[in-house]
């Protein structure tokens, strides 16, 4: 089987961090974030990587993240476009907000034709998940059998703010069932987690809940299932308003209820760490200088 592909969704703009996140150094040799999860890729077995960006982010993108990777593993660049929609469909006048998640990985479809991890380029994911990601995505799992490393609830929250997280439904034997959506998990002074939703029900959480860091491992055929469901999505309410997004979970939570398609919850001891806001990045420049020192990785990725 081929090595499998990195895709990194790096697209995005951190509206309440308030800048272009995915190229802010926070390693102690002025590393990014997604360096490291591009180290820990091809350490594990991963032998190419496609970055997912805007057209308008490109130069500054190719300045600072290919220029440095292009010369160590083939590169390659696909384009969220907010055009990018199916023949027969328009995007609605009012619409200015990016489709989502699904989206954006779906971009990378003219550019991979083997098994792919799909990552948040301002995510810290860890050695051990990207070891698991290649040990599924280079076992006989079929054309459809896909994956994901879950992280635990309690080690992805922020100290800033509010978080929202999907929370994996799943059996005893590991194959996903459903995404329970989260949308205003906290931490209060007394150490209890709550989801407080605007105008919903609370709800107490444990901190144990595995939950989907947007950290997958899909066959080429999840690209057929995305187009498939944003065609359905633009038939809905999605082709008609400016903000609703189509997600990942979203698609991902009709193909296996649907039973086209299996996704193997994957464990991993590694610590998922991000900045959700800018306060956070101090945060993550310990615990990766903590892990530096541990001799996790070089003092120069």
């Amino acid at each position: 089987m081929k090595q499998p592909t990195l895709l990194i969704l790096a697209a995005g703009m951190g509206s309440r961090y308030g800048g272009l996140k995915q190229i802010d150094p926070v390693g102690p040799a002025g590393e990014i974030v997604l360096d490291y999860s591009i180290f820990d890729a091809l350490r594990a077995g991963f032998g190419r990587v496609v970055f997912v960006i805007r057209r308008d982010l490109e130069a500054a993108f190719r300045k600072t993240v290919g220029a440095k990777w292009e010369k160590r593993v083939p590169c390659t660049y696909a384009f969220q476009d907010l055009a990018d929609v199916p023949d027969g469909f328009a995007v609605p006048a009012d619409r200015a907000k990016p489709w989502g998640t699904a989206h954006a990985i779906r971009a990378g479809r003219h550019e991979i034709a083997e098994p792919f991890a799909a990552i948040n380029a301002d995510d810290f994911y860890g050695a051990a998940s990207f070891r698991a990601l290649a040990g599924h995505l280079t076992a006989e799992n079929g054309p459809v059998g896909h994956c994901m490393v879950a992280f635990r609830l309690g080690q992805t929250l922020s100290e800033h703010g509010s978080v929202s997280r999907g929370v994996c439904l799943c059996g005893t034997d590991r194959l996903l069932t459903g995404i329970q959506e989260r949308t205003k998990i906290t931490r209060h002074a007394d150490g209890s987690l709550w989801d407080e939703p605007e105008g919903g029900p609370t709800a107490a959480l444990t901190g144990e809940e595995p939950v989907s860091m947007n950290c997958w491992g899909f066959m080429p055929s999840m690209f057929g299932e995305l187009d498939a469901a944003f065609a359905k999505f633009l038939q809905g309410e999605g082709g008609r308003s400016p903000k609703k997004e189509f997600t990942i979970p979203s698609v991902v939570d009709g193909l296996i209820r649907s039973g086209r398609g299996t996704v193997k919850v994957l464990d991993t001891t590694s610590r998922w760490f991000g900045v959700t806001y800018r306060e956070d990045k101090a945060t993550v420049q310990e615990s990766i200088r903590t892990l530096v020192a541990a001799g996790e990785y070089p003092d120069k990725v």
